[in-house]
């Protein structure tokens, strides 16, 4: 029964997990020659974290010659696990990406945020790509919840915005203070409910195993009935084509917010900080993604739209719960923006919460991740702030990690009949994603401390740059 989670079709893992691990080795030789022929020059315009441009300032970047070593080899293999874990999860695998481009690659901190991203937005992309042909583990839908995703994805964003204005402001000690109390709370949160999960998945499956002796001994037609009637999730599936397993107008709604606040940002860029129109700039985006997220919820409220992917566990829509899901939302943006995460990290685990099954949950949030992510990262190539070459090099690392990872989880759930191995990984990931980014984060600390620089609070409009 449960060996029906995704679908009895087979998938064509040969070809494409052939063609994934060819690209990485033809992009790993272009980018070494490209490296040697034109080095990159150290100096970058000066962008806080805000992503915004302070006229004069500049600051040296850090970008290490791509040779062939031990650092190369160790950040390529845990960059794979990384996005392999991090997608499967539904979170994007930064906080494993960040550590890895700074303590073993060897990049300064901002270069490597927006590597990071530039790899999260890979692998969700791959991801996305892989999960749009994907259907419901039990409903006649698509893996991807477009209404979910409408409701909670122009709040990330706007969270975002805030997020990087609090990054300017805030001291890193306070930040790695609160990305350790965050990670803490979030894993054990997600490893208790896929324990509560794997329990559930038990009792069905032991349920299961009784009726199917139960429907041995039976004979006859009534017997064939029963049978019938209690393995109906082994019938084959309804075919639907990608056209039809897309919902195009919550899509475009959504990529008509991607468009809108990403002019915006690009403007700030052009504009003196704390100006007016850099003012103005900013609060354009609270009626942008406030008004998309407003539509969803008022038609959720009358009740023109559902959360269908929660099956018949269906809630009633209240004001004060749509009010407190947005707020959600915007709560994940800020600590994204905040932490320079993605935000994957906290509307994974939210999903579980609201009672969507483990895949719909992992699919629905790369999905709205990937917006603000591919975001920063038109943001950072505009500003220049990573070298191209090296970075499609781990971008083509990520994006074959994620379908392998994509490919491997859905045998593995399809065999073990089991969704809760989804919640671990999530769990797991966020586990070593906090001690890698605590662990980090001290050591920053220590090392500012020890040079005796500045480790409080900054003033948004005068913020001097952090290296």
């Amino acid at each position: 029964m449960m060996m029906a989670l995704y679908g009895s079709k087979k998938v064509p893992g040969r070809r494409v997990l052939m063609i994934c691990f060819l690209l990485p080795i033809i992009l790993s030789a272009y980018v070494t020659s490209s490296q040697e022929t034109t080095p990159p020059s150290n100096v970058t315009n000066g962008v806080d974290g805000n992503n915004n441009h302070h006229a004069q300032e500049l600051y040296h970047h850090v970008w290490p010659k791509m040779k062939f070593g031990w650092r190369i080899i160790v950040g390529t293999i845990i960059g794979f696990l990384g996005s392999a874990f991090g997608t499967v999860g539904g979170v994007g695998g930064g906080g494993i990406f960040l550590p890895v481009l700074t303590l073993i690659v060897g990049f300064d901190a901002k270069s490597a945020t927006a590597i990071s991203k530039f790899m999260i937005t890979g692998g969700a992309g791959a991801t996305i790509f892989y999960n749009l042909k994907q259907r419901h583990p039990t409903l006649e839908l698509p893996v991807i919840d477009y209404d979910l995703a409408l409701l909670f994805q122009p709040m990330l964003m706007l969270g975002i915005s805030l997020g990087v204005l609090c990054n300017v402001i805030f001291p890193n000690w306070l930040m790695t203070l609160l990305l350790i109390l965050f990670f803490s709370i979030i894993s054990v949160n997600a490893f208790l409910k896929g324990a509560e999960t794997y329990k559930k998945e038990t009792l069905v499956i032991k349920e299961a195993r009784v009726n199917s002796q139960l429907n041995d001994i039976r004979t006859g037609e009534a017997g064939e009935s029963v049978n019938e009637s209690q393995t109906n999730t082994n019938l084959p599936r309804k075919k639907v084509s990608l056209i039809e397993n897309v919902y195009w107008k919550e899509l475009g709604l959504l990529l008509s917010v991607w468009f809108m606040i990403l002019a915006l940002e690009i403007g700030k860029n052009y504009t003196t900080i704390c100006s007016v129109v850099y003012w103005i700039l900013n609060l354009l985006q609270i009626p942008i993604t406030v008004g998309v997220s407003s539509y969803e919820a008022v038609l959720l409220y009358k009740g023109k739209r559902v959360i269908a992917s929660k099956g018949d566990q269906q809630t009633k829509w209240g004001v004060l719960r749509l009010v407190l899901y947005c707020i959600c939302g915007i709560v994940a943006g800020v600590v994204a923006g905040l932490l320079g995460l993605g935000g994957g990290f906290i509307l994974g685990p939210l999903f579980l919460e609201l009672g969507v099954p483990a895949q719909v949950a992992s699919a629905t949030s790369t999905f709205a991740m990937t917006f603000s992510a591919s975001m920063s990262v038109v943001e950072y190539y505009l500003l220049k702030r990573f070298p191209v070459p090296y970075a499609l090099y781990f971008v083509a690392i990520a994006l074959v990690a994620a379908i392998v990872g994509q490919v491997v989880i859905k045998k593995l759930v399809a065999l073990s009949g089991r969704a809760s191995v989804i919640i671990f990984i999530l769990a797991f990931t966020l586990l070593v994603s906090g001690i890698a980014l605590g662990a980090t984060g001290i050591a920053n600390l220590v090392e500012r401390l020890e040079k005796k620089e500045y480790v409080g609070f900054d003033s948004l409009c005068v913020a001097p740059i952090r290296g």
